[in-house]
C-alpha cells in the first residue's frame, strides 16, 4: 500500500495570548520560534517552532469569530489539531472522502508556513481535528 501520509507535520496549540504563549513555549523548547504570520482568511496569529522534524504552531485569535476564539471558549487553550504532511492533498482528500471522513472543506486552503491545507471533521476521526498539508510549490 502507497504511505499518503508522510509525516506528522505540526501541531496546533490554541493559546490566548500569542507573545505570553511564545515566552513560555521558547523557555520550554529551549528555541525561539522561526515564524510569525497572520492568516487573515482564518483570523489568526500564528507562530512556529521547530522541534526535530516537527513543528508546534501556536494560533492566536484575531476576532472571536473565528475557530479558535470558539475553541478556546468552549474548551480552554490546548491542543488544537494535528497536521499530516501529504504528497498530494487533492488525491489524499479524495481519497479520504471515499473512506468516509468527512471533510471541513471540498478545496484545499491557503493555510500558513507556505501550506495547502484541508481539515477533517473530529466527528469522523474520534475527536481529533485533522489537517491535512502540503506545501505550495
Amino acid at each position: 500500500m502507497f504511505k499518503t501520509m508522510l509525516k506528522v507535520e505540526h501541531i496546533g496549540i490554541a493559546v490566548k495570548n500569542l507573545a505570553q504563549s511564545n515566552e513560555l513555549f521558547a523557555k520550554l523548547l529551549n528555541t525561539e520560534p522561526y515564524k510569525q504570520e497572520e492568516v487573515q482568511s482564518e483570523h489568526v496569529i500564528t507562530s512556529f517552532f521547530k522541534v526535530g522534524e516537527t513543528k508546534i504552531e501556536l494560533l492566536e485569535a484575531t476576532h472571536e469569530s473565528s475557530t479558535i476564539a470558539k475553541f478556546i471558549e468552549k474548551k480552554g487553550e490546548g491542543i488544537h489539531h494535528i497536521a499530516y504532511e501529504v504528497a498530494d492533498i487533492q488525491q489524499e482528500m479524495e481519497r479520504l472522502k471515499n473512506e468516509g471522513f468527512v471533510l471541513l472543506n471540498e478545496q484545499p486552503k491557503h493555510g500558513a508556513d507556505n501550506k495547502l491545507v484541508c481539515f477533517l471533521h473530529p466527528k469522523s476521526t474520534n475527536g481529533v481535528l485533522v489537517e491535512l498539508c502540503q506545501e505550495i510549490r
